[in-house]
């Protein structure tokens, strides 16, 4: 097993380091050349893809990621990208703690869902230790503790026709003419059912706090930090991505990144 995960990140390396390096080490000044259309977006959609189907063939949709022991944890969990939403109603139902949050569950499902902080804590919890690795290169384990989001979706009962998992959150990323942006991401349901997929409300062993995500955040294990959206707000289940924003999947994706970050 070590070597068949040394081989995958060697293989998925270049192409998420090159992706990433535009993405992220281009920002405004390299914005045209990922735009659709553009040569330079043409090739990161076809490594993207590559990426993808290379992982799928060398793990099973089962295969777990590396869970450590507390003794690995030497520092307090590292917060990224949004750290404290600004949004009001945001900050309207973190003023009560979150006592007023549901969190809904909607799409291609039998069941619709809203679920309050209360009644996702009583549903069965795991608790995992595992390293989250950024695309900015840094790297930090934690224990999260949450509800699997294979148990969440059990309850919505998905329609067979049902691909993606969307996830739309409360943090707004920029404001425009045409009004303002909120994070969202997506998995397919192969990740979405995996056992160490979690919605996590809690870090280790303390309530989640505010920098970190809460109050509830997405543990895609399996892949790389942009994809464990923070602050989420609903998820819908959806047979194609085309119809969300841009059609790539996610805030960075119709950015530029990979839609498959997979490590």
């Amino acid at each position: 097993m070590n070597n068949i995960n040394i081989t995958r990140r060697r293989l998925l390396g270049t192409t998420l380091a090159t992706g990433s390096a535009i993405a992220l080490g281009g920002c405004n000044r390299l914005d045209p050349l990922i735009q659709s259309g553009h040569t330079a977006r043409t090739i990161l959609e076809s490594a993207s893809s590559l990426s993808f189907r290379v992982q799928r063939w060398l793990s099973s949709g089962t295969s777990l990621a590396r869970e450590y022991q507390r003794s690995d944890i030497r520092q307090q969990q590292h917060a990224n990208g949004t750290i404290s939403p600004r949004d009001v109603d945001y900050l309207n139902l973190a003023s009560n703690q979150f006592s007023d949050y549901s969190l809904k569950v909607n799409g291609l499902v039998g069941n619709e869902l809203s679920l309050d902080l209360d009644t996702l804590r009583k549903l069965p919890a795991r608790a995992q230790i595992t390293r989250h690795d950024c695309v900015e290169g840094w790297s930090c384990i934690g224990e999260w503790t949450g509800v699997q989001l294979s148990t969440i979706l059990e309850m919505a009962k998905p329609h067979p026709e049902a691909r993606f998992a969307v996830f739309d959150c409360f943090d707004t990323m920029e404001r425009g003419l045409s009004g303002s942006v909120k994070y969202y991401e997506s998995i397919d349901m192969v990740d979405a059912m995996h056992s160490q997929t979690i919605l996590a409300y809690g870090l280790n062993q303390k309530t989640l706090p505010v920098a970190n995500g809460a109050p509830l955040r997405l543990r895609v294990e399996r892949q790389l930090g942009y994809k464990h959206a923070k602050y989420v707000k609903s998820i819908t289940l959806v047979a194609t991505l085309k119809d969300i924003a841009r059609g790539n999947g996610g805030y960075w994706e119709d950015r530029g990144y990979a839609w498959y970050a997979g490590i």
